[in-house]
């Protein structure tokens, strides 16, 4: 049996949802939310907003057993948000296009990154200039413009999950050799803080990659669910 500190459970939200739905999850949404929803730069991205925000509420909210509305949210570092009266519950979200992601861990930090497969040149460009060199060689000796695609985004989400779990800045975690297969233990974290660190690909549909970092000393099960 798992033990809880080493389950992390994660959510796929599909973010473009009916015009119904994206009314009833923006009306959970606290004040601040609801500016940034009604601010966005077309009416598409503040409907997706309005989704991702709603949908972990509903999420976080069942978990804790309070009503959606009446969530709060607290900041840490870096704006990095979690429920004010959450416990030991740490709650990490991210969103890219029409796919959301969220991970729930009890006992440690967590983070979670979802990315849209990046345009190959773009990718070869990041990672010539601030991956390790075993990251780079990985993106840049892709046998096709495709794979190259596929690697720098698992390269990148798995960059993203980790600075994320320590709600540290991104320039931090650019250096961090994460090339190999998954599930990967990373010993030192470097400048983000005190180790280990496990982290693990994560499957979603379509054009997307993911990845969720936990700082722990021993690996963690990923349960995964589809929210609808």
């Amino acid at each position: 049996m798992t033990a809880a500190a080493d389950l992390v459970d994660v959510w796929t939200i599909p973010t473009d949802q009916p015009p119904a739905v994206v009314r009833r999850l923006y009306g959970l949404l606290d004040a601040e939310e609801r500016e940034r929803a009604d601010r966005a730069r077309d009416p598409r991205q503040g409907a997706r907003f309005a989704v991702v925000r709603g949908a972990v509420r509903l999420l976080v909210a069942e978990r804790l057993a309070v009503p959606p509305a009446e969530l709060v949210w607290r900041r840490g570092p870096h704006g990095r948000p979690g429920p004010a009266d959450g416990g030991s519950l740490d709650v990490n979200w991210s969103a890219s296009g029409a796919l959301a992601l969220l991970a729930l861990a009890d006992g440690r930090r967590v983070g979670a990154d979802v990315e849209q497969l990046r345009p190959p040149a773009v990718g070869a460009r990041i990672a010539r200039r601030h991956f390790p060199p075993a990251d780079a060689a990985l993106v840049l000796d892709a046998p096709t413009p495709a794979d190259a695609a596929d690697r720098f985004t698992r390269l990148w989400c798995r960059r993203e999950a980790c600075v994320k779990a320590y709600g540290g800045r991104l320039a931090q975690g650019l250096g961090l050799p994460l090339a190999g297969p998954s599930p990967l233990r990373l010993a030192d974290p470097g400048p983000l803080g005190p180790g280990p660190l496990h982290l693990a690909d994560v499957p979603v549909p379509g054009p997307f990659r993911a990845a969720v970092a936990v700082d722990t000393d021993r690996p963690f099960t990923v349960r995964r669910h589809h929210w609808a």
